[in-house]
């Protein structure tokens, strides 16, 4: 096969280690450099068949590589989304302000909890962590069923108060 004979492509051609080098620094990736090289060539073939004059045949070429460059990076962040980040799309990640105050609320209901009397504890961990029912929790402390509601209830009552109290 033969290649297309003209200024344009010959200039690509004089060119081709130079603007090899130019593409892989702008994109960071040598095959992204190469595609953006052979659609260049591809770019200029269709230029050279539409007659169109060009003056600065080397900006020309450089521009045209350079677009197609962006195009294909942009094309490769879109379709596995990792572009740089919209500013406009909030980090769902707590920040520090926020991990601090979960810290200490996490020591206050620590400290609840460690105030309370322990079967009221028990049942209130046993329901809440373990997900016992009530007759289970009774079975396991060894009281009514209606021991354990007012096990809870208290439970639920005194963590509530401390977790209001500043």
């Amino acid at each position: 096969m033969t290649r297309p004979s003209s200024r344009l492509i010959d200039s690509f051609l004089s060119l081709y280690e130079e603007l090899s080098r130019h593409l892989r620094r702008r994109t960071g990736s040598v095959a992204r450099a190469e595609d953006a090289l052979q659609d260049t060539y591809l770019r200029l073939l269709e230029t050279e068949s539409r007659g169109e004059e060009i003056r600065d045949e080397r900006a020309f070429i450089y521009r045209v590589a350079g677009n197609l460059a962006i195009d294909a990076v942009r094309k490769e962040q879109r379709a596995t989304g990792n572009g740089e980040a919209d500013e406009s799309m909030p980090d769902p990640a707590p920040g520090p302000e926020q991990h601090t105050l979960a810290q200490a609320r996490l020591r206050q209901l620590d400290q609840a909890l460690r105030e309370l009397p322990p079967n009221a504890r028990l049942a209130l961990l046993l329901f809440r962590v373990d997900g016992l029912s009530h007759a289970q929790i009774a079975a396991r402390l060894s009281v009514s069923e209606s021991m354990v509601a007012k096990y809870l209830a208290r439970a639920l009552r005194h963590c509530r108060d401390r977790l209001a109290a500043p």
